[in-house]
């Protein structure tokens, strides 16, 4: 496995690329509504990626034909976006985006609740996110990596929530995915040691019910076996000497974290 150290001048561009894409999550949360089509999300995202001349990561890779995941209550990830799919009030949506920034990728997912989804939704929607919070404690040079995974794994776990086994986070620079994945749950072993200028993408999937997931016929979307509702946290983060610089966390909600 070869990890890669950013230099000073990639960290510039990653971190420009982080709070790009962290601004497109921001204008993209403030413009979901009921009653658009998930095709509508996803334009609105190519637009918002595109006015801040970035390129969007999604379309087009691997086949991949949109620019945002949008992916709808059970869906877990990589929801192909449709002009017949409707959001409606009482969904929780999980959007997944990246940009290309000169050159270099950043990565972040988000998921919003429409209305009122109930509190155990509700509940599942904050977990998720604090999951995420939980594996940056250990987000720094010194640690290993799959010391990250077990504090995720471990928090979401402690709720009675299913941690997704399949999927993973990942590396991430002038490639959208790089080693080393990023399992959200604990691991035989610690794994790699981190060190300063290591950029990762870390990503709690987390269910309600089941961990396990199946993939649709049009070989992306993946949903929860028993059709519960799935939330979808991500950012794209850099490893320091000291606390990790979280790269695709907006002004609004860095300002949350302080």
């Amino acid at each position: 496995m070869s990890v890669k150290i950013k230099s000073a001048r990639e960290i510039e561009l990653m971190t420009e690329a982080g709070r790009i894409l962290g601004e497109v999550h921001r204008e993209l949360g403030k413009g979901i509504r009921p009653g658009m089509s998930t095709a509508d999300i996803d334009h609105l995202g190519e637009e918002i990626i595109r006015s801040y001349g970035c390129t969007p990561s999604f379309l087009g890779y691997n086949g991949y034909p949109a620019s945002i995941c949008v992916s709808v209550n059970e869906e877990v990830v990589h929801g192909i976006p449709d002009r017949h799919r409707i959001i409606r009030e009482g969904d929780i949506v999980s959007l997944d985006a990246g940009v290309i920034y000169k050159g270099y990728h950043s990565d972040a997912a988000r998921t919003h609740i429409l209305g009122d989804a109930g509190e155990e939704v509700r509940k599942l929607v904050e977990v998720t996110r604090q999951s995420f919070f939980e594996g940056m404690k250990y987000a720094k040079e010194g640690y290993h990596l799959y010391d990250i995974s077990r504090a995720i794994g471990t928090y979401a776990g402690y709720f009675g929530y299913g941690v997704v086994r399949e999927l993973c986070g990942h590396g991430i620079g002038t490639k959208l995915h790089e080693d080393p994945q990023i399992p959200n749950f604990a691991m035989p072993r610690r794994g790699l040691r981190l060190k300063a200028g290591m950029t990762l993408a870390v990503e709690p999937m987390i269910n309600l019910g089941t961990a396990d997931v199946k993939w649709m016929r049009d070989g992306w979307t993946v949903v929860t076996k028993d059709r519960k509702p799935s939330a979808h946290y991500e950012n794209t983060i850099l490893i320091t000497e000291g606390e990790p610089k979280i790269l695709t966390l907006s002004e609004e909600e860095g300002k949350e974290e302080t």
